[in-house]
């Protein structure tokens, strides 16, 4: 396949006068380190052809053998907008897995299938959208309000589970060849980036020092420090009056100065617009321009720099000296994915085509979207008993919507399961299955679905059991849609009201009132609140947006072919009541954002999720109870399964400072395991901590983290407020 790309360069090559033939163009030489190269390549451009490579789309320099090439290209959970593609569960749905390992396989299956559509592209001379190696994944932004409509494409509210999940997941998109990049993963939005979604092209995001290091920045030090993600996104908004895509604050002194990154950074589209549009900083596109490539950001989604820079070095704003670094960062990366080598000397350009969406990444989404499965209420209900069930009425508007399987940012699913498909698949002739639409997701559309109607009433009263399938779907949160759903409870992608929509609240109602048991199944990307009918409905179970074979992952869970395990990445809360001011970024403010800091009664909190069988935990020991900061040392504990069932059981250990006199977090998740255990079986769990790494606050006059010593509660258990096992720490 390499021998084709070859020939294209050839072509242009030979009908440019002025160019050397291929072999002579150092930067193909591979004997010579990528470094080199880069700059050898550099070397030769124009002014004009370097700008031209700062843009998204970047075109082809014939002479040169530099294919047109674009840099757009999306992954957040599975290969997006190319066609067919394995499509699985939703970032917050991997989230609630809380099994990084089980992610990083999912990461290399989608890699595997990015690879390989982007060198059958290259067969058929595809230089589009959507065909690259670099990719603009993943969201690593804290879901700090569930009003925010992009906060299903995150891991959650907490920063150490995000990173966890987070790395990963970009692990596994890069490779582990010691040459090559498999691909190239993008951290965004940086930073401090979770809504108003009608706001970001303008909002200012006024952070104090310990929020912005403890909450915003910490997921993005673990992808940098730890996974070493070669590119990172600006974020739309100010952050303390500095443009997030153009800060000398965020992508110089921190991103490559502290942290030592070494990759390049691309703006979020249209930001660097922004600048000087929207924000204000500056006048002019020009100036815009010249402020985003001289802070750090190489890379423009939108096409400014490619339009203005040249006037930019004209105007003296900024010199070709600073535009060639923006330039090699980016070539350099071009070369780390082998875009400059024979095919036959990257291993990863020999992935077949034929691993798109095959059977073996099919069973892998089915497996992620049945651990991610989120029990939240069982009186005894489920798992079903098929042989007891002779009727099954089934009602709402997401039992048959592909939309809800899929998220935002997603592939074409080759044969996408949905809640009924599922059902019927695996029921098939042993219960008879009633199906009604029933209502719309939020408001009445053109068919009249306002009520139950009487005939559906009537199903569910004959049925043994009741199963409401509701909840959102990405057209209704998601991304900015400028005028687009501006109805009651939704503006321009976010929520403005956390609780289950009206129209599905009377439908469920109306189902509990026949007296037949009912179960809830809500597909959505973030927190509902149910408005009172947790206490009426019989169980709940939170699937996400489950992915391709979402039908057949949660059908498994209601009838006990898979015990669900899946943990709560955000916290419920129980009314919109409870948050403090969306615009609002400082953790502590009102009743608290997240866990972390909430002061009231969640609905169900960080961490919940239940199973069909119990876990007793026991045994807590530590090696020691008085260190110094920079000790390690370790705790151990048992976990046995007590009932009926094999299952899994994520167990979760919170730090809690029981002496400072600063304000901190109510408690913190500091690690967590997933645990398989077969019913009978007991294991002993161990985690090592530093205190400097998990007691630390962020001292701003200090500019670092620090301990403040004293007291610490290790506190073991299977969600932030069911804690099984205590200890105390004593820092000195």
């Amino acid at each position: 396949m390499r021998l084709i790309i070859l020939s294209i360069s050839f072509f242009y090559l030979i009908f440019n006068s002025t160019a050397k033939t291929l072999e002579e163009n150092d930067h193909f030489n591979v004997s010579l380190d990528f470094e080199a190269r880069t700059s050898i390549l550099v070397s030769k451009m124009t002014l004009e052809e370097k700008i031209s490579q700062l843009g998204n789309n970047a075109p082809a320099i014939p002479r040169l053998g530099v294919l047109e090439y674009n840099w757009w290209n999306e992954c957040l959970h599975g290969v997006a907008r190319a066609g067919t593609a394995t499509v699985f569960p939703q970032a917050i749905g991997m989230a609630a897995t809380f099994n990084p390992s089980l992610i990083n396989n999912v990461a290399v299956v989608i890699s595997d299938e990015a690879r390989a559509k982007h060198h059958e592209a290259l067969r058929n001379n595809d230089y589009s959208q959507y065909k690259g190696l670099t990719f603009w994944s993943p969201n690593i932004n804290i879901f700090r309000d569930p009003r925010w409509g992009r906060g299903h494409e995150t891991y959650g509210e907490d920063p150490y589970l995000t990173g966890q999940i987070g790395t990963q997941f970009v692990k596994g998109l890069q490779g582990n060849d010691s040459k090559y990049l498999k691909l190239v993963a993008t951290a965004k939005h940086f930073a401090v980036h979770s809504g108003p979604e009608s706001e970001r092209h303008f909002f200012n995001a006024n952070v104090n020092q310990r929020d912005l290091w403890e909450t915003y920045l910490p997921a993005f030090e673990d992808l940098v420090v730890d996974a070493n993600v070669y590119s990172v996104m600006g974020a739309y908004n100010r952050v303390n009056g500095e443009s997030a895509s153009a800060s000398n604050y965020l992508l110089q002194e921190i991103l490559r100065d502290k942290w030592g990154f070494n990759g390049y950074v691309v703006s979020d589209c249209g930001a660097i617009n922004d600048i000087h549009a929207n924000h204000k900083i500056v006048k002019t596109p020009e100036e815009s321009a010249a402020l985003g490539v001289i802070t750090g950001c190489d890379l423009n989604c939108g096409g400014i720099y490619q339009r203005y820079l040249q006037e930019s070095v004209t105007l003296g704003l900024i010199s070709e000296k600073e535009i060639d670094t923006a330039v090699y960062r980016l070539f350099l990366a071009r070369m780390k994915l082998g875009m400059f080598d024979p095919a036959e000397i990257v291993s990863y350009a020999q992935i077949p085509f034929d691993v798109n969406n095959s059977q073996k990444h099919d069973e892998l989404s089915l497996k992620t979207a049945q651990s991610s499965m989120t029990l939240l209420k069982n009186n005894g209900v489920l798992p079903i008993d098929i042989n007891n069930i002779k009727k099954i009425a089934v009602v709402g508007p997401n039992a048959d919507n592909r939309n809800a399987l899929l998220g935002n940012y997603h592939g074409t699913p080759s044969n996408p399961v949905t809640f009924l498909n599922g059902l019927n698949n695996y029921v098939g002739k042993r219960a008879e299955i009633t199906y009604s639409k029933g209502v719309d997701l939020v408001k009445d559309g053109a068919d009249g679905l306002n009520l139950l109607s009487d005939s559906i009433i009537k199903d569910v009263k004959k049925a043994d059991l009741a199963i409401f399938v509701g909840g959102l779907d990405a057209t209704w949160e998601g991304e900015e849609m400028p005028g687009g759903i501006n109805v009651d409870g939704f503006y321009n992608g976010d929520r403005t009201r956390i609780e289950m929509p009206e129209i599905q609240q009377k439908a469920i109602k109306a189902m509990i009132d026949t007296g037949t048991p009912v179960v809830l199944v809500l597909m959505a990307g973030s927190s509902i609140a149910l408005s009172g009918l947790e206490k009426e409905l019989d169980a709940i179970l939170m699937a996400w947006y489950p992915g391709q074979r979402g039908g057949d992952a949660t059908t498994s869970v209601l009838f006990g072919d898979y015990n669900p395990g899946g943990k709560l990445p955000v916290t419920f809360y129980s009314s919109t009541s409870e948050l403090p001011d969306f615009k609002d970024y400082n953790m502590h403010s009102g009743k608290g954002f997240t866990y972390r800091y909430y002061k009231g009664e969640a609905l169900y909190p960080f961490g919940h999720g239940l199973s069909y069988t119990n876990f007793k935990y026991s045994k807590l020991t530590t090696d020691k109870t008085n260190i110094n900061e920079k000790e390690t040392f370790k705790i151990s504990f048992n976990v046995k399964n007590i009932g009926d069932y094999d299952g899994d059981e994520v167990v979760q250990v919170y730090i809690k400072d029981l002496e400072s006199k600063l304000k901190m977090p109510i408690k913190q998740l500091r690690s967590f395991k997933r645990v398989s255990l077969n019913k009978g079986d007991e294991k002993i769990v161990e985690f090592e901590f530093k205190p400097i790494e998990d007691f630390s606050y962020y001292n701003s006059n200090e500019q670092k983290y620090m301990v403040d010593k004293g007291s610490f509660e290790i506190q073991v258990g299977s969600s932030s407020q069911d804690i099984r096992l205590k200890k105390i720490i004593y820092v000195d």
